[in-house]
């Protein structure tokens, strides 16, 4: 007999590359350009800018590093180990924050703590307290941090959870047959054993602050990202914007390395008969369980209530002059352009998870998740390089075709869905990778055997079992494009808003109670999806 011979090279493999090279593209171009000479402005911006953008880059990765994990550890301990009233509901709701953009919980804790603010009239009218200007300002750095702690922390606190809840009773029953106590079996055992769970949230936190530019714009303060958009739209000065895209982009690649770094080669083993849960602990003390529900409450009152309630407020002063038809026609547009872009990306994620599955070589699997490295590279970013290559090939269109004047790549939609598609592959891919290694292949090789083409398997079989991964990638890729700020206000048509852009284009022009409006739909909307996931959950435990 013949040997068989594999036939790797097809239409899945080739659709797939062609997806790899769109995703990887923008780095590249960032990676190719650098080899150019430095604009203009380089050299002043590294004589009196730069050193302010690595200190303030620098300290705002520390203190939002270190609250989220304070914040974050200790709520995903308190959750997983204790039983208190209200404990099954804090387990969802404490992942609310997430559904705040950083730059509009800034927003919103400014109005609270302002001089006409509610929380002063309040102190004033039942105290007869009197402030001079706002009652706390948090317009700077320790702001800042507050801001984005309070917005990041449950990246921290979802990871650590479930690795809390995995750790098995075993080791913590012989820490205490040993003597010790609660406080020392959680900073001696569950702690390290949790190391590698803290540092993938830690390190998740970090990518988001580099990402972020709404809150440091609105509290004044200059990191790599305001930078970018200071030298492309302030300077037109195109390659010290590239020049900073790099090293925010080193930035971020030293994060990963030092998030795999922390987790190292330390892993633990429970995997036998007595791999069990660790049981909730119920206090004694009738006193002691309201206490602990007071503790999650106050964190939930903090860090989602109180803004969401600044917003409502808001709202209500000011929906009948900002809520008209060209409000609506936002917020189609809004949600047209997400729900759109979240379609093309779930697509694109079965199409290159199927091609793992047809193609016989396993090194396409790894090839594969290269698609998902643009979650970590921050929006400007990614903006930037999008934008280069699009501007190119508008300039050989028009000079092949004189009467061609529009901007039909990088003038129009089809370079923020590009820039989407390359940010957010990550949100699809893994939401679907997960529901695909659920459903194994045995299912898909009997279908093939019996003479199914791959798309018929794929259409008939594979789909529905993993429609339910699929809804949830698009819920979630929806979800992040509502809230993404840097990458679209960079590449948007002249005149054309999303609600991001459109709180933040308020907020900035002293109109921060109208944007309240845009901000309440986003925040709404990123809620949903928390709750859906949940749901989702409890029903299959």
């Amino acid at each position: 007999m013949s040997k068989k011979r594999i036939y790797w090279w097809n239409k899945w493999t080739a659709g797939s590359i062609l997806i790899l090279l769109m995703v990887l593209t923008p780095i590249f171009t960032i990676l190719f350009k650098l080899f150019d000479s430095p604009g203009e402005y380089w050299n002043h911006l590294i004589e009196h800018s730069l050193p302010s953008y690595f200190v303030n880059s620098l300290i705002l990765l520390i203190g939002v590093g270190f609250s989220t994990f304070v914040i974050g550890v200790s709520m995903a301990w308190l959750v997983s180990i204790y039983d208190f009233p209200g404990r099954k509901y804090f387990e969802w709701l404490l992942i609310l924050p997430l559904a705040f953009p950083s730059y509009m919980m800034g927003y919103s804790y400014v109005g609270l703590l302002e001089y006409t603010g509610p929380l002063a009239i309040f102190l004033r009218n039942t105290f007869n307290w009197e402030f001079v200007g706002p009652i706390i300002d948090i317009m700077n750095m320790p702001g800042a941090i507050f801001v984005l702690s309070i917005t990041l922390y449950p990246y921290v606190y979802v990871i650590c959870r479930a690795s809390f809840l995995r750790q098995s009773a075993t080791f913590q029953e012989a820490a205490f047959l040993l003597g010790s106590n609660r406080r020392r079996v959680f900073s001696k055992i569950a702690l390290p054993m949790a190391r590698p769970a803290i540092a993938a949230g830690v390190a998740l936190a970090g990518m988001e602050v580099l990402n972020d530019y709404g809150t440091v714009k609105y509290f004044g303060i200059d990191t790599f990202t305001s930078g970018i958009f200071k030298a492309w739209f302030s300077f037109g000065d195109i390659n010290t914007a590239i020049y900073l895209s790099a090293i925010l982009t080193l930035m971020v690649l030293f994060l990963i390395w030092l998030e795999n770094f922390q987790r190292g080669s330390r892993g633990w083993s429970s995997k036998n008969e007595s791999n069990r849960p660790t049981a909730r602990i119920k206090p004694k003390h009738k006193f002691t369980r309201w206490m602990l529900t007071s503790i999650a409450t106050i964190v939930l009152l903090i860090c989602f209530i109180m803004p969401l309630s600044q917003l409502i407020y808001w709202v209500s002063l000011t929906w009948k002059n900002v809520v008209d038809q060209e409000f609506f026609m936002l917020i189609y547009r809004s949600f047209s352009l997400a729900i759109g872009s979240a379609i093309i990306i779930a697509l694109l994620s079965i199409f290159l998870l199927y091609a793992v599955r047809l193609s016989p070589l396993k090194w396409t699997k790894y090839i594969t998740k290269v698609s998902s490295i643009g979650y970590a590279i921050p929006g400007a970013v990614i903006a930037v390089g999008v934008m280069i290559p699009m501007i190119g090939l508008d300039r050989f269109i028009i000079k092949i075709i004189p009467s061609q004047t529009a901007l039909f790549f990088s003038g129009s939609l089809f370079i923020v869905i590009i820039a989407y598609i390359v940010r957010f592959m990550a949100v699809g891919y893994n939401a679907i990778d997960a529901g695909f290694q659920k459903t194994g292949v045995a299912v898909n090789e009997v279908a093939r055997s019996l003479g199914a083409s791959p798309l018929r398997t794929l259409l008939k079989i594979d789909l529905p079992l993993i429609k339910t991964s699929i809804a949830s990638a698009v819920l979630l890729a929806f979800v992040d494009i509502m809230k993404e700020l840097p990458l679209t206000l960079i590449l948007r048509p002249f005149n054309f808003h999303t609600l991001a852009t459109k709180a933040f284009d308020m907020a900035t022009n002293e109109m921060i109670a109208e944007s309240a409006n845009a901000c309440l739909i986003v925040v709404l909307t990123g809620v949903v999806p928390i709750i859906v996931l949940n749901n989702m959950i409890r029903k299959r435990t």
